[in-house]
């Protein structure tokens, strides 16, 4: 896992398409603005994990 520490107003590029910026900061809580192609998903870590598991339970429902 790679740390890249940032403030208010700068960003970080992944690959060539997707721009992740903080854009507020407040006690606890940092708020990221996302740009990346429309085809990419993007979700928060605990959504992600329901849909991996989501997709679990349906393919082993098939079998």
């Amino acid at each position: 896992m790679l740390l890249i520490g940032r403030g208010l107003n700068e960003s970080v590029v992944i690959g060539n398409d997707i721009e992740v910026k903080v854009v507020r900061i407040e006690e606890s809580v940092v708020c990221l603005a996302i740009q990346a192609p429309r085809p990419i998903p993007i979700h928060r870590k605990e959504i992600f994990s329901q849909i991996k598991s989501a997709m679990k339970n349906n393919g082993s429902s098939k079998n």
